[in-house]
């Protein structure tokens, strides 16, 4: 539901995390257990301490995988949901990998997972790249998946060259190329606009995450990043333009400036309270004679 209502938006990815099931079926899931996002205490009391993995798919799909987000309310939107989407969210079941596909492939959109391996034990740990592969091959065009995993990455090239491999992890120039990398996938808070377009120099374009406000939206524009990753694609998508432009050169001239300004109105405001300190009489318990008696002055 979350994919569609953000190809209704008008978001230009889909970003997911993928597993594989106990029997080989790659779904949807991005926690370790299926405790935080589905109803398993229920339906498997007994098993909600096991890797999300080590399930079948028909055990899979017993479970509830959409009445926790309107209960928790993530996002503080669950209200503004109406009645048929309400409905909708809290009988959602775990997708497939084959599912998420076909809603992109439907809509054109790019797509970006990343690969959990299996935990030992697991008969699919040691081919679950290859099952996940042609799953992909049977549902979507392969240039429209954005590869994520590193693990056997230049396996992963031979057997599908058109896949766009994404690296998580920042590298050289010479690594990036050796790894046949197109993309890069990273927080918002590691990458520098120099970095930025060093990387587009070389055709390697960025993406950042998560981003969901406008303002943040907005550095990222400007720093020059090709895309986003966000959980408020109703909000950015109608952002046409940056709220602010603004050169580096322009960013240190208003720090300069503001620290010369800040430094002069401290430096004012100390030296008014020295002059007005010098310029009062400070006589503390004296008394002096008055013609009409003593009075007591007191600086106060």
């Amino acid at each position: 539901m979350s994919f569609e209502k953000a190809v209704e938006a008008g978001g230009e990815g889909l970003e997911t995390d993928v597993t594989i099931s106990y029997d080989g079926v790659p779904f949807l899931m991005h926690d370790f257990t299926l405790r935080r996002t589905t109803n398993v205490a229920k339906v498997f009391p007994n098993r909600t301490h096991l890797d999300a993995s080590m399930f079948t798919w028909a055990e899979l799909q017993q479970l509830n995988a959409g009445s926790w987000f309107l209960l928790r309310d993530p996002f503080g939107t669950a209200s503004s949901l109406s009645e048929v989407d309400r409905s909708q969210a809290q009988n959602q079941s775990v997708p497939s990998l084959a599912q998420f596909l076909e809603v992109a492939a439907a809509s054109g959109k790019l797509v970006l997972f990343d690969l959990r391996r299996p935990p030992y034990g697991h008969p699919y740990r040691q081919s679950y790249i290859n099952t996940t592969l042609q799953v992909i091959q049977a549902h979507i065009n392969s240039s429209k998946v954005l590869w994520l995993p590193s693990e056997d990455r230049e396996l992963v090239h031979g057997l599908d060259p058109e896949l766009q491999q994404t690296s998580g992890v920042k590298a050289s120039i010479q690594e990036l190329a050796e790894d046949h990398i197109t993309r890069l996938n990273l927080h918002y808070s590691t990458m520098s606009q120099q970095q930025i377009c060093k990387y587009q120099s070389v055709n390697i374009s960025t993406n950042l995450y998560v981003i969901s406000q406008p303002w943040l939206y907005t550095l990222a524009w400007c720093a020059g990043a090709q895309s986003v990753t966000t959980n408020s694609i109703h909000i950015l998508s109608s952002i046409n333009k940056p709220l602010f432009l603004m050169t580096p050169g322009e960013y240190t001239v208003m720090w300069i400036l503001t620290d010369f300004v800040s430094a002069f109105l401290i430096f004012a405001i100390f030296t008014f309270h020295w002059w007005r300190e010098r310029g009062l009489p400070f006589v503390s318990g004296s008394r002096q004679t008055h013609e009409n008696g003593p009075y007591s002055k007191f600086r106060t």
